[in-house]
């Protein structure tokens, strides 16, 4: 199960339901995807396929929705 967090632009915002237990974000772009870890700050931890602009551009939007994405997995996993 991957829900969907947040849909901004070209980029889609989700987890894996049974990924690892470190709080972090999958972004989806029609080029390619990119995660970040959200504690204590954002940084990416991979990507693949996508240009510095488009990874610069996701880490932007995980911070734009970084409580939205946190509520999300506490309400998710029950934390």
């Amino acid at each position: 199960m991957a829900p969907t967090v947040v849909r901004d632009g070209q980029f889609r915002l989700f987890f894996f339901s049974r990924e690892e237990p470190r709080v972090h974000v999958h972004v989806s772009h029609p080029d390619g995807e990119a995660k970040f870890w959200l504690i204590p700050e954002v940084t990416m931890a991979t990507a693949t396929g996508l240009s510095v602009r488009q990874i610069t551009e996701a880490k932007s939007v995980v911070v734009a929705h970084l409580e939205e994405i946190k509520n999300a997995w506490q309400h998710h996993f029950d934390t």
